[in-house]
């Protein structure tokens, strides 16, 4: 399977960096195979390190709007019918349910820190009808700093590129680890430290109110 995917990713280098935005677009073409192989690209000279990066971080942000629609248009009825056409398992699915319903709507910025995860969230995020808008910009936001890791390895390791996967994937657990227990340890900090002194704030300002009309 992996063959093939790189014989369809080299065709699509012939497209320049069109072709390295195209090939992210496709979810069963992972960007661990795709961002390390382009950064091997700058290494040889046919490419530019931050035009790479460029094209990788917007094919990452299209490639899961498709997972999205299916999860909003389709429901989780139509991806457990049809789900295997597009490589997606029931339990990576659950995975990815579970994932969500802990953590909310942030996931989709801290779930493409996290393999395994990162790509299926995207169903729950549409099942969940979740803005369109913030979810690109989440996808945005969190996958340029992740292409940039995986394109700068693969050009910094040459002909071992294919070795920036498994390196790649030691480094974003922990810190998609560290973003979640800082997102975390926000909503905590504005829910139940700073809300109750808004609160207390307004009753004081409603006393003073009252006993001034007496």
């Amino acid at each position: 399977m992996e063959h093939l995917i790189l014989q369809f990713v080299e065709f699509l280098k012939s497209f320049s960096y069109l072709g390295v935005m195209l090939a992210l677009t496709f979810e069963f073409v992972p960007a661990e195979l795709v961002l390390p192989l382009a950064g091997y690209w700058v290494f040889q000279g046919d490419m530019n390190l931050w035009l790479v990066v460029l094209a990788g971080t917007i094919g990452g942000t299209f490639g899961p709007l498709t997972l999205y629609a299916l999860g909003r248009y389709g429901g989780r009825p139509f991806i457990l019918k049809y789900g295997k056409y597009f490589f997606i398992r029931e339990k990576q699915l659950e995975k990815a349910d579970e994932f969500f319903e802990k953590h909310g709507a942030k996931v989709a910025f801290t779930a493409r820190f996290l393999p395994g995860v990162r790509t299926l969230i995207s169903i729950p995020c549409g099942m969940a009808k979740m803005n369109v808008w913030i979810f690109s910009l989440y996808t945005f936001i969190a996958m340029l700093p992740i292409t940039f890791m995986y394109v700068y390895l693969g050009y910094k390791m040459g002909p071992r590129w294919k070795e920036v996967g498994s390196l790649a994937n030691e480094y974003l657990i922990p810190i998609g680890a560290a973003i979640l227990i800082l997102s975390i340890s926000y909503y905590f900090i504005k829910k139940f430290i700073f809300q109750p002194k808004q609160i207390t704030s307004l009753s004081f300002k409603g006393f003073v109110s009252k006993t001034y009309k007496k």
